[in-house]
């Protein structure tokens, strides 16, 4: 799957450019406009990485930097910057951003880094997700019930990362559908519900308790 992104900027033009640019090279691509948006946007979709403005409308972008960290989501976050002093520069990599680019800026060494970034990223970003007493590890795709080694279609596989990913968290279908299938998705309606159906099976098949919880009328959530 190609990397998802989420561009912060308050101006619409540097944000269609971006949303072109990126589109082109086959990313998806989220748009935010405020600081508030960018947070609340991390949360409906996590992105693999984060071009964000320092100035913004309410909360700046080394304020989203901050929260995001506190939270310890570890997202690749590019700052774009018109303030080019070194001080500047400094402060946005103390707080927690990963690189900067002053704008203006070339698009052409925009690409280059972004792109450098998540191959960074993906290099790095070999994890062992767990809750309860289910782990998943990214690196090699094995997913385990206590002993017991479960294996994962590759929708399975990004169904159970998301909800281990997001523990507790009510996920609503349409998340769901837009993180693992993607929003141009055009297959049968009920299709979540079947891999969901699917995953339990696998979860549930020595009889563990159940831990993919549907919430009528929203989604579904994964506790115990």
């Amino acid at each position: 799957m190609k990397a998802h992104l989420l561009v912060v900027d308050d101006d619409p033009r540097i944000t269609d450019l971006l949303r072109r640019i990126f589109a082109y090279e086959g990313y998806s691509v989220a748009i935010a406009a405020t600081g508030d948006d960018a947070l609340r946007r991390t949360l409906e979709r996590a992105p693999n990485l984060i071009i964000l403005d320092i100035m913004l409308p309410g909360i700046d972008g080394l304020e989203v930097v901050q929260r995001l960290r506190a939270a310890g989501d570890n997202v690749p976050i590019l700052l774009l910057t018109a303030r080019d002093a070194i001080a500047d520069r400094v402060k946005g990599l103390e707080v927690g951003a990963d690189d900067y680019l002053v704008k203006p800026f070339a698009p052409e060494e925009l690409l280059a880094r972004v792109k450098a970034m998540l191959r960074r990223s993906q290099t790095e970003r070999h994890e062992v997700l767990r809750f309860a007493d289910v782990e998943l590890d990214t690196g090699t795709r094995i997913a385990h019930r206590g002993p017991r080694e479960i294996e994962l279609s590759p929708t399975e596989y990004e169904l159970l990362a998301l909800f281990l990913r997001r523990p507790r968290q009510v996920l609503t279908r349409d998340i769901i559908m837009d993180r693992v299938w993607g929003l141009d998705f055009e297959g049968s309606s009920n299709v979540l519900e079947v891999y969901i159906g699917y995953l339990r099976s696998k979860l549930e098949a020595d009889g563990e308790e159940r831990l993919i919880h549907t919430v009528r009328g929203i989604g579904y959530v994964f506790k115990e």
